[in-house]
Order: structure tokens, then sequence, then C-alpha cells
């Protein structure tokens, strides 16, 4: 068992190296001691580092208690994938139904540093924490989405997307299950969620993202309060018809008939919220409509999202020239997709126009998670801060432990496209918070990975200043010996890769697959000191709470939970590999120490 020590005994000069000189471990059961509920937003001009505001979830509280009580021992399996992964029960072809399988064993990778004997016994817990990523809640109804583009390309809608709030809800109800983190024991610090936590940068779909996170009563309906208008009942072969008899493409496939589905899927459901505090990082599609158009100035654009009118089929041919377009950015505003929707005005069906699907500015962004509607367990703004409204960022640092900090980079590119990158003033100051912070670890959080950098469109705000990709970030990290991850998202697939580099400055990059496409996974992430001269990340992948089994008949919150993992297994065209080989799943990471 990891030995543990609340902040509440150590001075708050200790830093990294009188702890490793002492054996002490400080942990708080909820939240980083730095900060303190009484504490004001911290002042920053553009040219300065936003710090973010920040609440004690537990002040005063044991470190072997947890918010929801005592820490389990530990190790334990049980609520994660270590003990059971939702498995097919039969069959190769047609709709397939899931079950209980057998779980995922932990994998010791060695490949920056040797895995010593004895680490067990000696080991202390720095830290724990929850990643969720790419949650992706999606208003299915919404004017712009582009689900005509299944006419070119199977994976280009699926079936399970007017179920996503509710899948996110049961994956809130498994986090809160936990019982301290699966390899320690250790109290968990936070969750973190790691962008595209909205689908289609839609206020209606930001609500509903703060009520799962903070909790609440969501309505996962927009347009007509008692009607469903979307795709799904328009009587179209191209996508499922679950409560129509129609044999349309899916059902074709083996899909069922379910009749009730769309009235249960925008019917109100609630959200227990986090126990853990909850910070927050931004992602493509929450920056950008449909995740890719820079296309804030595009009053058209702007007004159909909220109006009444929707395309809902289109031909092949113009599909697979929309979607070459948006892969190789050649239309990052969408004036290409702007030119298609009046092209095609007189095909358009009717819904009811809503205000609340508008895009939001990434002020707007910030200023909702400042609304103490939302604040839940906090922090206040989750991560976000005064700082970030007056300098315009959406960047941050905190305090994890005693030892450990965390940096939210905005990996997001305001000139448009699915991929990223960062402007010279964020990595110039990123630099200076991995300098200043020598004495801390260091813990780097963003959305795109280091592959998925390479975009470097200007941003219309600031036309003049360089754009950074992946590789940029990956040697900056790389000079310094403090840095030990970077965790992140957007590729919906499990993926760690080891950077190597001298002088003990080799760190791991950890990428977690989506909660919106099978296998709907989030991420427990532990760091522990060996007291061997090197350190381990133990990461353990998790699902909803919902039950692998599904029941037709349940369309009950749970029983909407459970389907929505199950159709998400079987959309037509959906990708087998997302959640990677065992080295990418539940792992142990070596690291030599800094």
């Amino acid at each position: 068992m990891p030995r543990i020590r609340s902040v509440a005994t150590v001075p708050t000069l200790n830093r990294r190296t009188l702890l490793a000189a002492t054996g002490a471990v400080s942990l708080s059961a909820g939240i980083g001691l730095a900060l303190r509920p009484q504490s004001p937003a911290h002042a920053a001009t553009a040219a300065q580092a936003p710090v973010a505001d920040s609440v004690a979830h537990a002040e005063g509280q044991s470190a072997t208690t947890g918010p929801t009580g005592p820490a389990a021992l530990a190790p334990y399996t049980r609520g994660t994938t270590l003990g059971s992964v939702a498995t097919p029960r039969s069959g190769s072809t047609g709709y397939r139904r899931l079950g209980d399988g057998a779980g995922w064993k932990r994998v010791v990778r060695d490949e920056l540093a040797a895995a010593k004997t004895g680490r067990a016994d000696r080991r202390t817990a720095l830290a724990a924490f929850v990643q969720l990523t790419d949650l992706h809640l999606i208003d299915a109804q919404h004017p712009l989405r582009l689900e005509y583009l299944r006419s070119q390309n199977k994976s280009a809608w699926r079936p399970q997307e007017t179920l996503t709030v509710a899948g996110a809800v049961s994956l809130i109800e498994r986090v809160n299950s936990l019982h301290g983190a699966p390899a320690t024991g250790t109290p968990l610090h936070f969750v973190m969620t790691t962008g595209d936590n909205t689908d289609n940068n839609s206020k209606t779909e930001l609500e509903w993202f703060l009520k799962v996170m903070s909790g609440g009563r969501i309505t996962p309906n927009s347009g007509d309060p008692r009607h469903y208008e979307g795709v799904q009942a328009g009587n179209l072969k191209t996508y499922w018809q679950p409560d129509a008899a129609l044999r349309d493409a899916d059902k074709q496939l083996g899909f069922p008939r379910i009749q009730g589905f769309l009235e249960a899927a925008i019917r109100e459901l609630r959200s227990p919220g986090l126990k853990l505090p909850w910070y927050s990082t931004v992602g493509n599609h929450d920056a950008l409509p449909l995740g890719c158009y820079g296309s804030r100035g595009d009053s058209y654009l702007t007004e159909f999202a909220v109006g009444g009118k929707k395309l809902m089929s289109l031909g092949s041919a113009e599909a697979t020239t929309l979607a070459k377009s948006i892969k190789n950015g050649s239309s990052p505003k969408g004036a290409a997709f702007h030119d298609l929707l009046r092209a095609h005005a007189r095909e358009m069906r009717s819904v009811t126009p809503d205000e609340k699907r508008a895009p939001f500015t990434p002020a707007e962004y910030v200023k909702a998670h400042l609304d103490p509607a939302y604040t839940g367990p906090g922090p206040i703004g989750h991560g976000y801060s005064s700082a970030n409204l007056s300098a315009g960022t959406q960047y941050y640092t905190f305090r994890i432990a005693e030892d450990v900090i965390g940096v939210s980079l905005d990996t997001t590119d305001p000139g448009g496209h699915y991929e990223g990158s960062i402007g010279t003033a964020q990595l110039r100051w990123l630099e200076k918070t991995l300098r200043e912070n020598a004495d801390s670890y260091v813990i780097v959080f963003s959305h795109h990975t280091s592959k998925t950098m390479r975009n470097t469109h200007a941003d219309p705000a600031h036309p003049a200043e360089a754009r950074h990709g992946g590789s940029e970030v990956v040697s900056l990290l790389a000079r310094f010996s403090n840095t030990l991850a970077w965790v992140n998202g957007h590729t919906h697939k499990n993926e760690i890769i080891p950077h190597a580099a001298s002088g003990n400055r080799s760190f791991w990059e950890i990428c977690t697959a989506s909660h919106v496409d099978f296998p709907q996974l989030a991420r427990v992430i532990e760091l522990v000191d060996n007291k061997d001269g090197t350190l381990s990340l133990f990461t353990t992948l998790i699902e909803s709470a919902a039950p692998h089994a599904t029941d037709f008949s349940d369309l009950t919150q749970t029983g909407l939970a459970a389907l929505y993992r199950e159709l998400s297994f079987n959309a037509p065209g959906a990708r087998t590999d997302l959640s990677g080989t065992s080295r990418d799943r539940n792992t142990e990471l070596i690291l030599k120490k800094g």
C-alpha cells in the first residue's frame, strides 16, 4: 500500500527537493493546497500568465478519506477495464449484442526507464486524477450538422448521436463510484476534460455539458419542445429510423426497431454532477462551428444555426467534395459550406428555430464556466479565471499537489480546421511556466496530440503571430526534466507514446479514446515515486456505469446509456482500432527522475 500524507501537515514552503529528502508525500482529497476559497482571481494582461481561480474541495480533510468515504484498498479492478470490458456476445456480422467480457491486464512499459524490483513496497503516491475526453455532447437536431455526408461515408453520421447526454451522465456516475485510484488507493484529486466537450460550438450543447459535469436536470432537445425534428424522424432511408417500420439502411444491417426511442431520447434526465473538483480544456469542436470552421464572421452561417431550415440529404458527389475541403482545410472559414447551403435552399426541410443553438465565442465559453450555477464541487471557473477574460486566452496553470502542477493548453486554431497549433505568445508562456516551476513536476493537458498539431492557419485576432505545431511543443517539453506527461485526446483512440530525451528529460504522451465512439472510455492516471530513482504513471481505463447488456424495452436513463454504447459498437463504418493495443490501455509507465 503506498504511503500518503495530508497536506495539512506539510508547511507550504516544502517543495519537491524537500519532499525527496524527507520522503514526505502531500495529497489533499480533491485539490492542491496552494489556492484557497478566499483567493481572488490573479490578474493577467495578454502578456502575463493566467492563473486559475481555485476552490479547496475538502479543506482539512484527511488524505486517507476521499469525497465519498474511505479510500479502497488497492489494487482493485471492480468498475474498471481491469475487471471487465464490454464485448460482443456472439457472431461476427450484423447487429451484435454486447455483454461482459474479460478485462484488460496492466502492462509495464519500460522504454524510458528500467522497472526495478520491490518498487511496489517502496512507492509513495504523489497525485491521482481522472481524464475525460471528447464527450461530444451533440444537439442532434442542429441545422448546421453534416449528417448528409453519410451518402459518401457511412461513418459520417452515427446512430448513437441522440444519446450523448445520457451516456455522459452514466460516465459521471462511474467516476463518482470510484473509491480512490485503482493502483494505489490514493484519493482522486480532480477530473480534467481534455476538450471536445461539445460537438458543434452550440450554446445548447455548452449548457448540457456544464450541467452534466456540475449536476442538474437536462432536456437534450432543441427546437420544438414536444417533438424530435432531426434526420431520424424524416422517413429517410439513409439514417436509422428507430420508431418507424421503414426498412432503412441500418435496419438492413440488423439494427432494431425501438418504438418510443426518439421520445425517450429527448426526455429530461438528471445528472448527479461530479463529486470531485473538475477542470476544463478546450477542443476544436468547442471553439469552432462543426469543429473545423473559423466562420464567426459569417453572418449567414450564424443565422442559419438558429434558423428554421435544415438540409438532410445530399448527393454523394457533392458530399465527397465538401468532405475533401474539410479534410484538406481548403475552406477554413466555411465559404464552401456557405455556398453549398445556399445552393440547396429549396431542398431543405422546415424545423423549429431556436436562438439557443447560436455559436458561442471564446469569451462566452469562459464566462459560462465562471457562472456560479455551474461551480459544483469547484473550483470556480474550472481552471478559467477573470484573468483569462482580461487577456482573451483559454490556457492556465493549477496546482495538483504540493509538488505537482497542471498546465492546460489551448491548441485550437481560430483560423479554422480541425487540427491544432499554438501561437507564439502561448508557446513562450509555456516555456516560462516550465522554467518558473522547476521545483515541481509538471503534467500538461491539451486537446490535440503532438501528431495532430499541424495546422498553421493564422489567428484572425493575431494575424502576424506565428503558429507552432506538435513537434515544437515536444521539443520544448523535452528541455525540462520536470515534465512528466502530456495528456490529450482528439484522435478518439488510445495511444501512449514515449518521448525520449537525454539528461532524464523524457516524458510520456497519453492519448485517451473518446466517449462518443466505441469503446467509450475515460482514464484514471496515478503518479507515484518509486523511491529508487524512478517514477511511475499508472493508467487505468474505465467505462460508464451503464450495464454492458442492453434491453430494447428499457428506455430509462440507464437503459439509454447502455444502448448508447451498443449502438456505437455497431455504428456502420466505425473504426475497430480505437481501443489501441494492450500497451496503450492499462499500463505502468516508468520514468527516471529529473
